[in-house]
C-alpha cells in the first residue's frame, strides 16, 4: 500500500540552524533516500519551496479566486514529502519517524487511494 508521509516544520527552522547541523541534516535526509530506495519503500518525494510561494485557488460560484500564500496560518508548515510503499500502516509509520525533521517538526502518514487503472 502507498503512504504519503506530509513533513511540517517550522519554516524558521533552518535559517536558523548552524551550517554543520543543516549539513548533516541534508546529509540525513540523503541517506534515508537512499536507504528507502535501496528496500524499495520509495517512490517519490521532494523538498518545496516556502509558504511564502505558494498559491491557493478556490472556486466558487463558477469564479475562480487565487490568493497567495497557503490556505492556513499555522506555526508549522508544508515543507516536503515522500512517497512510500509499505506493507501496512504500522510499517509506514516507522519509516516516517525516520523523516529527519520528525524531530523538530511532525510528519504525517496517510495512506493513498489506489484505484485499479
Amino acid at each position: 500500500m502507498k503512504y504519503l508521509c506530509l513533513i511540517y516544520e517550522d519554516e524558521a527552522f533552518w535559517p536558523a540552524l548552524a551550517p554543520d547541523a543543516a549539513g548533516k541534516m541534508m546529509a540525513d535526509y540523503g541517506a534515508l533516500t537512499q536507504d528507502l530506495k535501496r528496500s524499495g519503500h520509495y517512490v517519490g518525494g521532494a523538498q518545496l519551496q516556502p509558504s511564502t510561494t505558494a498559491t491557493t485557488v478556490r472556486v466558487r460560484n463558477g469564479k475562480t479566486l487565487s490568493t497567495d500564500g497557503p490556505f492556513i496560518e499555522t506555526k508549522e508548515q508544508l515543507s516536503g514529502y515522500y512517497l512510500i510503499e509499505a506493507g501496512d500502516l504500522n510499517e509506514a509509520l516507522a519509516i516516517g519517524a525516520r523523516i529527519p525533521s520528525a524531530g523538530h517538526g511532525a510528519i504525517e502518514v496517510r495512506p493513498i487511494v489506489e484505484r485499479p487503472a
